[in-house]
This record gives structure tokens, C-alpha cells and sequence, in this order.
């Protein structure tokens, strides 16, 4: 299956999680209610988020005299893409990643630390990685993912609360829902969600990596780089909220063991092995 098409297929089954869920807690009426609401969040998502990550990691923006705002130019004339606005983060912790809504009104950001930790091909390649995000309108994709998975989340708390106080969903005929499947759905469903969502995500960093490499002409640099980030980034751990986690080109921390699942980011190794055109 191709990553484009395991993408949708992991959306639909998070959209059929949600809706679901919806139905369990007010029937028909609760299934309506769950598909406005997951419309509002992703139209409010879609608009602004870019704005507000930025904001939340001080991030400045540069212009043509800045060596990020050159590589980056140089990397959008291959990709034949519009030039997006370029940002740095004032953290030593060596990252970077992509926002905005559609390739017209798109942002890369990276960190002191990587401009400062990389060569020259190494930062081509994490900007042609991110340069990928944006021409896959994975940006889109994962926001749509992430709110979709913290609706169903922030809903099965406001359940559970409920249910301390003796509350409890109706269908639309009047009878009450089965206590234990809904007692069943309040703890499954959001961890359903988080598992499809870090699917979603790690698909979507292989796709980027692929088309990073495309587009600055060689796997070298990039593979190079996301070895130099892996370590570094262990030594000087980044302070990011793990809402944004899936947007670096690292996870800002590390998850071992059964957390794993949860990882929006493939193993490191398994990156470079597909870069490098390894069998995994």
C-alpha cells in the first residue's frame, strides 16, 4: 500500500472512531453533534495554527541575508514550489518543521541548534525534508488528524466526568446505552485515536524523507543530518509541547518499549535504512 493511500485509509478509520463514539454517547443526535464539531476544530486548524505555533516557540522571521532564508530558496526553485516564510527558534536543541495551511501560505522553521550542529548539505537536506511536508500538504493532514484524535479525546473526558455524576448517554428511542460498552468506549476510543494518529504521522515522515531526498538530489546529506539530530537531540532535550511533537523532522523526546506505538516519528534507523535504500 502506498503511502498516500494508507494515509487516507488510517483518516477514514480515525473519522469512523470519532463518529462512532459520537453515536455511542447520544445516538443520532450524538453522531451530528461529533461531525459538526470535528468540522469546526478542523476549520479552526486549518486557519490558524500556523500562527499559534510560531508563537508558542518564539519564532523570529528571516529574510534573504540569512544562510537558512538562501538554502531554503535555492530548494523551493527544485521543488517548484512558492517561497514559504522562513523562521528561527531561539533554542539550542537541534529541529525544524513546516506549518501553514497550503503551499501558498506556508512556513519552515528551524533552530539555532541545527543551523548551528549541521554542514551546509546536512541543513539542505532537513529543508528539503520539510519542503516535502509542505508539497504533500502533510501539514493538512496532520492537523486534520490531530484535532480529529483530541475531540475524541477532550469528549471522552467530558464522558467519563459524567458519568461520576451518574449521567448517561440516550439514544434516540429513549433507551439508555449499554453502561458497559459506553464505560468500554470512553477508555478505547481515545486510545485508538492516539495509536491511528502516530500511524498517520510516522507514514507521513517516511513519504517526507523520500521526497526530501528528491528534491536535494541525494539521500546523503539528509541521512547524515537525522543521525547528528538523533544524538544531539538527546544531550540538549527541547522543552515542546507534545501536541506539536508530530510536526518536527525528531521527536523532541524519546519513546522506548510499548510507547513506542504512540511515536509519531519512525525509528531513526529505519529512516536512514529507507533513505539509503536498505531493506528494513
Amino acid at each position: 500500500m502506498t503511502s498516500s493511500l494508507k494515509t487516507a485509509a488510517l483518516l477514514g478509520l480515525l473519522s469512523a472512531v470519532f463518529l462512532y463514539f459520537g453515536q455511542l454517547l447520544g445516538g443520532q443526535g450524538g453522531l451530528m453533534t461529533a461531525f459538526l464539531f470535528a468540522v469546526v476544530m478542523n476549520v479552526g486548524s486549518y486557519w490558524f495554527s500556523d500562527k499559534i505555533v510560531l508563537r508558542m516557540y518564539r519564532a523570529q522571521e528571516v529574510g534573504p541575508g540569512h544562510p537558512l532564508y538562501q538554502v531554503t530558496a535555492e530548494l523551493v526553485q527544485r521543488a517548484q514550489l512558492p517561497m514559504p516564510k522562513v523562521y528561527v527558534i531561539p533554542d539550542q536543541s537541534p529541529n525544524a518543521f513546516a506549518t501553514g495551511r497550503n503551499p501558498e501560505h506556508a512556513a519552515v522553521a528551524a533552530t539555532e541548534g541545527i543551523i548551528r550542529l549541521l554542514s551546509r548539505d546536512e541543513l539542505a537536506g532537513v529543508m528539503a525534508h520539510e519542503l516535502a511536508h509542505v508539497k504533500h500538504r502533510d501539514i493538512l493532514i496532520s492537523s486534520v488528524a490531530a484535532t480529529i484524535a483530541a475531540a475524541i479525546m477532550m469528549v471522552a473526558r467530558l464522558a467519563q466526568f459524567a458519568s461520576f455524576f451518574g449521567g448517561h448517554s440516550r439514544s434516540d428511542d429513549g433507551e439508555g446505552s449499554n453502561p458497559l460498552v459506553l464505560l468500554v468506549g470512553i477508555f478505547v476510543a481515545p486510545l485508538a485515536a492516539a495509536l491511528i494518529q502516530a500511524a498517520i504521522s510516522r507514514s507521513r515522515e517516511f513519504g517526507a524523507d523520500a521526497g526530501g531526498a528528491a528534491i536535494a538530489g541525494s539521500p546523503m546529506g539528509l541521512a547524515s543530518a537525522l543521525r547528528k539530530i538523533e544524538g544531539y537531540s538527546q544531550r540538549i532535550p527541547m522543552d515542546a509541547n507534545p501536541a506539536t511533537a508530530h510536526m518536527f523532522i525528531i521527536k523532541p523526546f524519546s519513546v522506548r518499549g510499548l510507547f513506542s506505538l504512540f511515536s509519531t516519528h519512525p525509528p531513526t534507523e529505519q529512516r536512514i535504512n529507507a533513505l539509503m535504500g536498505r531493506n528494513l
